[in-house]
């Protein structure tokens, strides 16, 4: 039965907006870090996300992830076409209604498979990309959903992840690492970002996102609301300025896209652990997160893998890496409903986080490179390289995001 509290109801609402603008934001941040001629191209791939996940949602996502299927994989089809789901339909928090948890959890499916777009930027073709969407939601995204906050098997096990460690950035990263390795290096490399102020764009669209993105997922206004949301601010600007200590003594020069990029390192790993734990843990999280994101981003490119905007080291080592950190230190004396971790007395906690992890990777890993090979049975899934030599902006699209000069 629905007890209906406006307050909480007008937060969530806010929250899903923030949340929303998330993705327009992605494609800010990876308009910017592409070449002039293939902005078009990655900014419509997170655009057409916004379209084209909200009508899957609606079809059946929505009822694949939440509704039925207790204890299992995937859900079932009772909630379709968001049927069965009235004006007086409780959430799962019965404050606040069903459809505003729909709303809500809509704008996480956007946005989880458009981070993906930044490891094979300006390779792949667009068809390619709409039957890879349909098919990565369907058989990686939805099935996590389901498992880890819809009743399923991971949530029964006792697996904790507070805002998408695992249901939307470890996934993704595992996702972008398949996709390079089947996808292949490009043909033709760029020489960097061309346009470093569309990138702080759309990392400050993110990070102002990212409030609703962690303390929204309490789905109600209280301490642990706030907790989350100082959380996400801390971990944040300390994985910031890790990242751009540790570039500033690599390079000789303080860079403003590696304090970008740190700052979003940060962001994606203290996702799972914002309403779990306390913020001198979140500030350990963001030094830690800036580290170790640094250093997968820099393996990454000693190893030729052409993971193009880091997808991989930020979002997939971030996810697994906030995951882990939370199974370390989760404590009940800032969330009486979560647990406590390896460092409260709780190794078994650990131990669940840490297989869980394993799991999603190999999962996302898997699925995603089957895909590809799938798809590529289809349609081709790169493009020719007299098509990515011109850019995908023209040769895909036909239209160009700067005018020529005269």
């Amino acid at each position: 039965m629905l007890h209906l509290d406006t307050g909480n109801t007008g937060f969530m609402l806010l929250c899903s907006s923030l949340v929303m603008l998330m993705t327009p934001g992605l494609a800010f941040f990876y308009g910017g870090l592409v070449g002039r001629k293939n902005v078009l191209a990655i900014m419509m791939q997170s655009f057409v996300s916004l379209c084209w996940t909200t009508a899957l949602w609606w079809a059946c996502g929505f009822s694949l992830c939440f509704s039925g299927g207790s204890g299992g994989i995937i859900g079932d089809l009772n909630m379709a076409f968001l049927r069965n789901v009235k004006l007086d339909t409780p959430s799962p928090n019965d404050t606040i209604p069903m459809v505003v948890f729909c709303a809500y959890q809509m704008m996480f499916a956007i946005i989880t498979p458009a981070l993906i777009t930044g490891a094979f930027a300006n390779r792949v073709t667009f068809k390619a990309y709409m039957l890879f969407l349909t098919g990565w939601l369907l058989f990686v995204y939805f099935p996590f959903v389901h498992m880890i906050w819809g009743g399923g098997i991971l949530q029964q096990w006792g697996v904790l992840d507070f805002a998408g460690g695992i249901v939307v950035h470890n996934i993704a990263g595992m996702a972008a690492l398949a996709s390079v390795i089947y996808v292949g290096r490009r043909r033709t490399k760029e020489s960097g970002p061309h346009s470093i102020p569309l990138v702080a764009l759309g990392t400050g669209l993110l990070w102002f996102g990212w409030y609703g993105f962690n303390a929204g997922s309490e789905f109600r206004v209280d301490a642990t609301t706030a907790v989350a949301f100082l959380n996400t601010d801390l971990a944040a600007s300390f994985a910031g300025v890790t990242w751009l200590a540790l570039d500033w003594m690599q390079s000789r020069k303080p860079k403003f896209v590696g304090l970008l990029t740190g700052a979003v390192a940060g962001l994606a790993t203290v996702t799972p652990a914002a309403g779990y734990v306390s913020p001198a843990t979140a500030v350990l999280i963001g030094v830690v997160s800036g580290i170790v994101c640094y250093y997968a981003v820099a393996l990454k490119n000693r190893i030729g893998l052409d993971d193009a905007l880091d997808v991989w080291g930020v979002h997939g080592v971030g996810g697994a890496l906030g995951i882990v950190l939370l199974g370390m230190f989760a404590t009940t004396t800032f969330n009486p409903a979560s647990t406590n971790g390896l460092f409260s007395g709780n190794p078994a906690f650990f131990l669940k986080q840490c297989a869980a992890v394993v799991l999603s990777s190999v999962w996302a890993f898997g699925f995603t490179y089957a895909m590809l090979w799938l798809i590529n049975k289809v349609t081709p899934v790169r493009v020719s390289a007299m098509e990515e030599e011109a850019g995908l902006d023209e040769s895909l699209h036909g239209e160009r995001a700067y005018l020529e000069a005269v």
